[in-house]
């Protein structure tokens, strides 16, 4: 691709960069709605305008909004799906391939797992080295390639040992598998309490939010603190950058 498509790419993901993971809003989309495919559709009529979200989104509507970006500037962008030890299809990503880098022909983009630089990907063996290190802060990445057509996801903070987080088989699905995916994305355990995820990149901290227990990772390591309950709403909301009426409103669904 040219410079200047390129440029709109990083444009794309510094914008989305600035975006919360989060399922609250996707718990009040599936109340209101009722069912998984009517509150997927209020997720996919909004993702060509992150500003038109009503928090963030998790990593279906992250990913499915790079999708549509990347489709609508005429490049072919494959989703895949991600898999994490015997839970199959829980994460997704995207592989953009680019004929014009004769030795990383295709990148990775997971902005659900807060991975905003696209990522080459590394030739597996013999072609290439197998794998590749991206020291991101404050979680460094390495990408495994154990085979063409299979990609692992590891990542690891503070001089601390990495975790394989996810692996990816590359051959990607259909956008009708992705959707049904996400429609049964709804019903996970994890919708079951609040979860949320926000990196400022500019300070290179990142905070991750469940069960009332907050996370603050940085360059140095991370540490935990517990969110008293009358506190939660307020601080969530200040944290998160998410309106405090919408904390509430999926906090008073997860109590009934």
């Amino acid at each position: 691709m040219d410079s200047a498509i390129w440029q709109k790419v990083l444009d794309l993901c510094n914008r989305l960069s600035g975006v919360t993971y989060e399922n609250l809003t996707k718990i009040i989309r599936l109340e209101q709605s009722g069912s998984a495919t009517r509150a997927r559709n209020l997720d996919d009529s909004f993702q060509n305008d992150v500003d038109s979200w009503m928090g963030g989104g998790t990593c279906f509507s992250m990913t499915w909004h790079l999708y549509q970006s990347f489709r609508d500037m005429g490049l072919s962008p494959r989703l895949v799906m991600g898999h994490k030890r015997k839970e199959k299809n829980i994460h997704c990503a995207l592989v953009l391939p680019d004929a014009h880098f004769s030795s990383n022909p295709e990148f990775l983009f997971d902005p659900g797992y807060l991975i905003f630089d696209p990522l080459p990907l590394p030739l597996p063996a013999p072609f290439g080295a197998g794998e590749a290190f991206f020291p991101l802060v404050p979680n460094s990445v390495r990408l495994v390639r154990p085979a063409q057509d299979a990609l692992e996801l590891w990542t690891g903070g503070a001089g601390g040992p990495m975790k394989l987080r996810f692996e990816y088989p590359l051959e990607g699905v259909s956008v009708e598998e992705f959707k049904r995916h996400w429609s049964e994305s709804f019903y996970r355990e994890m919708m079951t309490y609040p979860v949320l995820n926000r990196l400022d990149r500019d300070q290179g901290i990142q905070y991750y939010y469940q069960k009332g227990n907050l996370v603050i990772r940085d360059k140095d390591g991370s540490r935990m603190e517990r969110i008293p309950e009358t506190e939660r709403v307020e601080k969530l909301s200040e944290i998160f950058h998410i309106a405090p009426d919408l904390v509430e409103r999926a906090l008073g669904i997860l109590k009934k």
